[in-house]
């Protein structure tokens, strides 16, 4: 037996799954009227829980509301003829609405969204995506979302920058908040298929160049930068640098590679994350001997993976069992796992390390981060791993 507050929970749910539809579908659509059933007792069930059943019935005689109650009749052996709810009828997603405490935002989103087909009957099918943004957007901002539609309908390959798109009393901050909302309504407008989510790459903007952070550890090398062993600079711009290494190291954490004492021939890549397969376009890197040194866990090895993917002859470094088991004191547990069972471009002994911490073979999630190692033990490891006749400074304890 359902009282009105079940129902209001079962609407809430069904709104959650149809409303869109419904939005898109109009009020004549075919989904209407809905009826929702009370749960009608049999007898047996009514003599088993008199007293509740009475007050059932009186709560839906005295119920007023969106909505239409339908009754019905029956006749029982024991409790005689008896007048019960039967089920609640609504005609349209109005109705509904009211039930749910939505009146106001369903009533606003219809009316955007009739505005929104009148300017763009494109959009019939795609709008009703936009529901929080019709229902729940000021004024002010349902005009700027027209005007950004209406701008990037009219110019989809601008080759701006988002901060120059010239659209009155909008902002950058206000297009990258909203990106999802307008990349499906854009993409909508373009012809473009569902899922596009990079607004640069939808409304022909560009890109902000990212910045690659590079530490020349070589005094000599140091003099083809004029003396800058510190840089940040676009990947296609480092290109154009003739420095040659003989070592390059590529350190995750970024403190750990501003650690880092100068190293005869050597360069160290810092904090590059998965965009570590934009030093393929880097063609002196590919000369070099390359290291990858990432935290020990499943992102870490992703990272080395994917770098493998532009240099194939890419060595890990303690990156290995025994320096997780070595530190072990220092394991900490890493958030979120890679989904990959496994990863194809690892060596044997990466790929054993790698199954384990997904298996859980030491623990939980088991993480160990390059920065909690001593780096005065790194040293002489990185000594090994480099040149084993060379002699480096040593770097300074953290």
């Amino acid at each position: 037996m359902k009282s009105p507050a079940d129902v209001r929970e079962l609407l809430l749910r069904r709104f959650g799954r149809q409303h869109r539809d419904w939005l898109e579908a109009g009020p004549e659509s075919q989904a209407w009227p809905l009826d929702i059933p009370l749960g009608l007792p049999g007898e047996q069930a009514a003599l088993a829980q008199l007293e509740a059943t009475r007050a059932w019935v009186r709560t839906w005689q005295a119920w007023q509301g969106e909505g239409s109650v339908c009754w019905t009749e029956r006749r029982w052996r024991t409790l005689g003829s008896q007048r019960l709810p039967e089920l609640l009828r609504l005609d349209n997603p109005r109705q509904l609405a009211w039930w749910i405490g939505m009146l106001e935002r369903w009533d606003r989103a219809v009316l955007r969204h009739a505005r929104l087909l009148q300017r763009w009957p494109a959009l019939a099918g795609h709008a009703a995506m936009a529901f929080d943004a019709l229902a729940d957007f000021s004024d002010s901002d349902v005009d700027r979302l027209f005007a950004a539609l209406d701008w990037f309908e009219a110019n989809p390959r601008s080759g701006l920058y988002l901060r120059q798109v010239p659209i009155p009393g909008l902002d950058t901050k206000w297009i990258e908040a909203r990106q999802s909302l307008l990349c499906g309504l854009v993409g909508a407008l373009l012809g473009v298929e569902a899922g596009a989510s990079d607004i640069h790459a939808l409304c022909g903007l560009r890109r902000l160049p990212g910045l690659v952070r590079l530490r020349v550890l070589d005094p000599v090398l140091r003099q083809r930068t004029g003396g800058l062993g510190d840089l940040s600079a676009p990947v296609d711009e480092l290109a154009r640098l003739s420095l040659d290494p003989r070592h390059v190291l590529i350190v995750e954490n970024l403190q750990t590679g501003l650690a880092l004492e100068d190293m005869p021939g050597a360069v160290a890549f810092m904090a590059l994350g998965y965009g570590v397969d934009g030093l393929g376009r880097l063609p002196w890197v590919g000369n070099a001997h390359c290291l990858y040194w990432g935290d020990i866990d499943t992102h870490g090895f992703a990272i080395l993976n994917r770098a493998r993917g532009v240099l194939p002859e890419l060595r890990s470094f303690l990156m290995d069992e025994h320096t997780l088991l070595r530190h072990r004191t220092l394991w900490s547990e890493e958030p979120s796992q890679h989904p990959a069972l496994d990863l194809e471009r690892l060596h044997a002994g990466e790929a054993e390390v790698y199954r384990a911490l997904k298996q859980h073979a030491w623990g939980p999630s088991v993480r160990l981060e390059q920065e909690r190692i001593a780096l005065d033990w790194v040293a002489d490891e990185l000594q090994r791993a480099l040149d084993p006749g060379q002699s480096f400074s040593r770097p300074a304890r953290k």
